[in-house]
């Protein structure tokens, strides 16, 4: 198997260690333990379900009561219909590992996370790429996706919201795009690790799963719910894929670790608490932002709609992996550069965590493009 380097995985391991101000991580602020059992009132309850937990390999597919609290993120969605998986990465990964097959044709729409395109290449599909246009507030152009299908399309792959660009595909968009995969009978696949982080008006924006049958969701406890360290994900569709993504997983999975589950699905009881908490980080954050750009007009952005990251278009004729390293080694702060999301003359900054910090880094980057500037 011939794979492409993890491009922004490798950018955050070579560097996440070796910063003074990290503003490139993608989660919300992550909860302790015990601002969770705080959260869920069930610290006494919890330690007891612990400590006479039989450490055994569990229920491989994900205990019914993770099952139960995953289906209540769905307008009707059954537990047959779900598998528990290592996070979203987890999720993507056996998603296309069981559905691609050489010379398939696969579009994805970019930019987004890696797995969603190189995936598929090393399987030895044809992969359509199309891009998103800052100019159409990240929204894809549907006109050119209907072009790009054919009766060879067995899978549209994208984010939403969508990874970097904080760009969300409301329920009429997510329609047309069934449409268009309905006619050539390809799967949908929707990566919504952020599904649920909405600024303004519903928190949650519509599932693939519940518009089209043959729809896939991934997404995990990671972002939205700020517990990445669990790594718990799942992948949501029909029987039938559920049954493809089993036999795919039987060869790497086993099962997810027991706690992780119960504690997954204890928060997943308390989701609103948990993703009031998370867009209200992120609300306080993108309004830091907002003021800076007023007072830094080197940069600029396409205002998001939801999850916790953004990416600032900066006003240099210089490719972002140059600008992001000098800013490393100059200003001792780390951001994505676009090159890494196939966005280049952009650079991706996560907006779930400490304000200060974001703060400090943002009058951080402001002086160094300033200095680059002169």
């Amino acid at each position: 198997m011939k794979i492409k380097d993890f491009k922004v995985e490798r950018w955050m391991d070579a560097y996440e260690t070796k910063c003074e101000i990290n503003v490139a991580e993608s989660c919300v602020d992550s909860l302790r333990l015990d601002e969770l059992l705080e959260i869920c009132g069930r610290k006494e309850a919890f330690t007891k379900q612990i400590m006479e937990m039989k450490l055994t390999y569990g229920a491989i597919e994900g205990s019914d009561y993770l099952k139960r609290g995953i289906a209540s993120l769905y307008k009707n969605v059954s537990a047959s219909q779900i598998t528990v998986t290592h996070g979203t990465i987890g999720a993507n990964y056996l998603v296309l590992m069981s559905l691609i097959e050489p010379e398939d044709e696969v579009i994805t729409i970019l930019p987004t996370y890696q797995q969603h395109y190189s995936v598929p290449e090393s399987i030895g599909a044809k992969v359509h790429k199309l891009y998103l246009d800052p100019q159409n507030g990240f929204l894809p152009d549907l006109k050119a996706l209907r072009r790009l299908v054919n009766d060879k399309t067995k899978l549209i792959s994208f984010s939403n919201p969508n990874n970097p660009t904080g760009a969300s595909l409301d329920e009429s968009m997510l329609k047309e795009i069934v449409e268009i995969a309905s006619s050539v009978d390809a799967y949908v696949l929707s990566d919504e690790a952020y599904r649920g982080m909405n600024y303004e008006g519903e928190r949650f924006t519509a599932s693939i799963v519940d518009l089209y049958e043959k729809g896939i969701s991934t997404s995990s406890m990671s972002k939205t719910f700020a517990l990445a360290g669990l790594r718990i994900g799942w992948v949501c569709s029909n029987q039938e894929v559920i049954k493809g993504v089993n036999k795919v997983r039987d060869y790497n999975h086993i099962s997810c670790s027991m706690i992780d589950d119960y504690i997954a699905a204890m928060a997943l009881e308390n989701k609103d608490k948990i993703i009031d908490r998370s867009v209200g980080i992120i609300k306080k954050n993108l309004e830091i932002v907002e003021a800076w750009l007023k007072e830094n007009t080197g940069f600029s952005f396409v205002k998001p709609k939801a999850g916790p990251v953004i990416v600032l278009k900066y006003d240099l004729e210089m490719d972002s992996n140059t600008f992001c390293k000098r800013l490393l080694d100059e200003a001792h702060v780390l951001v994505v550069p676009g090159e890494t999301l196939d966005i280049e003359g952009h650079f991706r900054v996560g907006i779930g965590n400490n304000s200060e910090n974001l703060k400090e880094a943002l009058n951080r980057i402001g002086r160094f493009y300033r200095n680059l500037s002169s």
